[in-house]
């Protein structure tokens, strides 16, 4: 059974533009990557964990938030080292990129210095216009973009 991630794809409209959150990895190995880098808040989770109850857990811990309102199924999407993500697309206008704060993990950083450091899980966080989002989120990721969008489109 491949590894599971879930997470959340929350989204707003700021006047006509569809806008998505997103968050960067923490850490020294993603520190100067920028786009194609971004992705959903998300973790991995194990069954018979509820997968969008493993969602929320993961987005509270990599942002401080919690989300609450409709949570609409997006299809599982299956990366390309074979993880397969779940994600649900909820409203949510009133997140705040700056006021984020996230778990952390432990590194050895340098390598091979012995020392470990702790590294926030995510960052930073940010709203992008749905074009934007394109260009930032891991492309492994985009068929949940084009989902939400087309969904949006039809209601």
């Amino acid at each position: 059974m491949p590894i599971q991630s879930a997470g959340l794809l929350p989204y707003r409209h700021v006047g006509a533009t569809l806008e998505v959150f997103l968050v960067h990895p923490g850490g020294p190995f993603w520190a100067k990557k920028d786009d194609g880098a971004w992705s959903i808040p998300k973790g991995e989770f194990t069954p018979p964990e509820d997968p969008l109850h493993a969602a929320q857990r993961e987005f509270t811990e990599e942002t401080g938030f919690t989300v609450a309102g409709d949570f609409y199924p997006l299809r599982p999407v299956k990366q390309p080292g074979g993880k397969l993500i779940h994600a649900w697309a909820v409203p949510a206008c009133d997140l705040d990129p700056s006021a984020i704060r996230s778990n952390t993990f432990s590194l050895e950083w340098p390598p091979r210095s012995g020392k470990s450091r702790a590294f926030p899980e995510v960052d930073r966080a940010d709203w992008f216009p749905l074009s934007q989002a394109r260009v930032k989120i891991l492309k492994g990721q985009l068929p949940f973009l084009d989902e939400l969008q087309q969904k949006l489109t039809r209601a």
